[in-house]
């Protein structure tokens, strides 16, 4: 990553989970800045947030009439990525969206640097990037040196999703249910969740539509489908929220056309970049969300084959959702344009 000059960032959403871990992560980054626009709600103005040793003050985003820069970052959500991305993009900024919004355009790259990296050779059309669902990017993550050498038949997932999914909204819903529970108080609204989170699990992340399939359910499978290069990929699951502050975990189940051997998956999963494996759960242990170290790979435990089907392999996929899921894909993305000479064109 060489780029000829200092570069001007945009921040949407600055305020929020995904956009304050970005913003940490940009502070330590290689990527050089120039100009660094932190944008939120008018609530959030004025708030002063430090950065490489400099005092940077949050803006309205519906304030501002400048919209020139060479990245912007949208952590807001979907309204707020429908309206400013393509305003931005048409600026000559590169739009790298963290919401749902553009996943599924096909004129735009859904990108995880570690798996489908061609696909931001040039500049995309429409000037935007996709950044993918938190609990996508971990699993396609884990299983793509298992899909690229083996014929998978299909794969089965049952995801244990933290509350930092939901936002700061949904950690304070933990937070404050969980006091008020042990306090034997009452308890404060479910929002974002469905009830409450305090200890309790939901079998529900997203909208359920009218064949019983959630929101994060269909955009797991969709958007495992075109990073992996693979339309006709089998695969389902069922999404749970659980009473975890950070951290996703995934039970996945693969199911190859031949049989497999548990050597050629150590062996293909220990060289794949950012993957931890964890080969020998007995001496190794297994990889729990509160206490992973190297929040910026994806662990991998608990790696086994199917006694009664030897077609059939087990993997326990652990990562931190605001880093791995959210933020430090969109910087890796940055980079990755950046390394290609995307921006500015």
């Amino acid at each position: 990553m060489n780029p000829t000059r200092a570069l001007n960032i945009s921040i949407v959403g600055a305020t929020g989970a995904v956009g304050a871990e970005l913003t940490k992560l940009l502070e330590v980054s290689p990527i050089p800045v120039n100009r660094l626009r932190l944008l939120a709600s008018r609530n959030s103005a004025g708030r002063q947030v430090r950065f490489r040793d400099e005092i940077c003050f949050v803006e309205a985003l519906d304030e501002i009439g400048d919209l020139e820069t060479d990245i912007a970052f949208l952590c807001a959500g979907g309204p707020v990525s429908i309206e400013w991305g393509p305003r931005f993009a048409a600026q000559g900024a590169l739009v790298i969206d963290n919401s749902s919004t553009f996943r599924m355009n096909p004129d735009v790259p859904l990108v995880v640097p570690q798996v489908n990296p061609s696909v931001l050779s040039d500049r995309p059309r429409p000037g935007i990037v996709a950044n993918p669902n938190c609990s996508t990017i971990q699993l396609v993550r884990a299983v793509r040196p298992l899909a690229t050498a083996l014929d998978v038949h299909q794969i089965i997932v049952t995801t244990y999703q933290a509350a930092s999914g939901g936002g700061r909204m949904g950690r304070g819903q933990l937070w404050n249910g969980t006091r008020a529970v042990l306090e034997g108080s009452s308890e404060p609204p479910a929002a974002p969740f469905p009830v409450s989170l305090a200890f309790n699990v939901i079998p529900q992340v997203g909208e359920i539509d009218l064949e019983g399939v959630t929101l994060e359910e269909r955009k797991l499978a969709q958007e495992s489908r075109k990073i992996l290069a693979m339309p006709d990929l089998r695969l389902t699951s069922t999404c749970v929220r659980v009473p975890v502050e950070n951290g996703h975990s995934e039970a996945v189940y693969l199911e190859f056309e031949k049989p497999v051997r548990l050597e050629q998956v150590h062996q293909l999963l220990a060289q794949e970049a950012g993957v931890r494996l964890y080969a020998d759960g007995i001496r190794e242990g297994y990889p729990t969300p509160r206490f992973i170290t190297n929040p910026e790979d994806v662990h991998v435990a608990r790696v086994r084959v199917n006694r009664q089907n030897p077609r059939g392999l087990w993997l326990w996929v652990v990562a931190d959702n605001l880093q791995v899921g959210a933020a430090l894909n969109a910087l890796l993305i940055a980079q990755l344009a950046i390394a290609n000479r995307v921006i500015g064109k």
